[in-house]
């Protein structure tokens, strides 16, 4: 079977291996941290934040993008009128965020990049949109916004476009110590918290997808919705969830931010441990039209898009209800789906019987 993800442009086997080259690099000038007074906390790179302690300050830090999903923004208004900037740019700040948090720490400070390919990008409203979605994100997230970058980029970037990232630097709170997957064992129980539809991973392959409906974005999925519509749903902004998480005083184990290589992240720690999926969230409706539409099977879809799964909260199985009721208490849906099991490190979905070994995920 051919790889549609692949064929629109996103090969994770090269991808993968290019982030394992820079690993490899950025790991020799960890030493210079010594000079400025700090050092890094644990074997954090390619987590998705870096964890260095300053005095006794322990801080996160981390950039990320949001992806072609712009593209979806932009296609969208121009079949519809329909604005849906400050939804991309709260998607992005949630992206930023939600990495953040998978190491305990929450957002300090959030700052924006905006390229665009032409200044004539802002107008129409555009750039009010930008604005108002970022600052939401923050407000949700809890964090400042410093500042940023709004660079043109003509000849780079197409004229009618925007490429949104950002990055961020938090604080694990006082008295609380790093998650970082040291304290992951067999037995623990594994949480997954609810996502809203494709967040800001997939969005090559939706494109593909629409580019080859007659009605592009304007197709209607079975609920009557708009596919362009249900594709721009934001992410949630699980740094909340964390939050009440420590102001409980209810520890875990590792967090894993869902996004791409769909539930393959769930063995994104180091560890020679199996990750028994028994319980499975429902399958957002865009989502499914996705896997539909080319044909992907279980394996493939479980092991490109989040289907239904944001995030996931590994804890000691005593504490796992509490889990679950602190996401609901900030708002997200959340269940126990599965346990840590001995190793060999690997993923198993049973209610779809799809199992990711090991090599299937190789960030580091």
């Amino acid at each position: 079977m051919t790889d549609p993800y692949r064929e629109a442009g996103v090969d994770y086997d090269v991808l993968d291996a290019a982030k394992r080259d820079a690993l490899t690099a950025a790991a020799t000038t960890l030493g210079n941290l010594d000079a400025l007074g700090g050092r890094p906390v644990g074997d954090t790179l390619g987590e998705p934040a870096f964890v260095f302690q300053v005095d006794d300050l322990v801080l996160a830090v981390v950039l990320e993008c949001l992806g072609t999903k712009s593209v979806l923004a932009r296609e969208y208004e121009e079949a519809t009128g329909l604005d849906r900037f400050a939804d991309i740019a709260y998607d992005t700040v949630a992206a930023i965020a939600n990495d953040l948090c998978c190491v305990g720490a929450l957002p300090f400070v959030i700052n924006a990049y905006f390229a665009t390919g032409s200044a004539d990008f802002y107008s129409g409203g555009r750039g009010q949109s930008l604005v108002s979605g970022w600052k939401r994100g923050c407000e949700d997230a809890g964090a400042a916004w410093g500042g940023g970058e709004s660079p043109t980029l003509a000849g780079l970037i197409a004229e009618s476009d925007v490429e949104l990232a950002g990055s961020a630097v938090g604080r694990v709170p006082a008295g609380a110590r790093p998650v970082l997957g040291d304290a992951l064992a067999q037995g623990d129980a594994i949480v997954l918290l609810a996502s809203t539809g494709l967040h800001a991973n997939g969005a090559s392959l939706a494109r593909r997808v629409a580019a080859d409906l007659p009605d592009g974005l304007r197709t209607k999925l079975p609920s009557g919705r708009e596919l362009g519509d249900a594709l721009l749903v934001p992410a949630p902004m699980y740094v909340p969830v964390v939050a009440e998480l420590a102001r409980r005083g209810i520890e875990v184990s590792y967090m894993s931010h869902i996004t791409g290589h769909g539930l393959r992240k769930l063995m994104r720690a180091r560890r020679d441990l199996s990750y028994e999926i028994d319980r499975l969230p429902d399958v957002p409706e865009v989502l499914s039209f996705l896997v539909d539409a080319v044909d992907l099977d279980p394996s493939a879809a479980y092991g490109t898009f989040n289907m239904g799964a944001g995030f996931a909260i590994f804890c000691p199985e005593p504490a796992a209800s509490a889990v679950v009721e602190a996401a609901g208490a900030v708002g997200i849906d959340a269940m126990v789906a599965g346990r840590v099991r001995p190793g060999p490190r690997a993923v198993h979905v049973a209610p779809v019987d799809v199992t990711f070994s090991g090599e299937q995920l190789e960030l580091r």
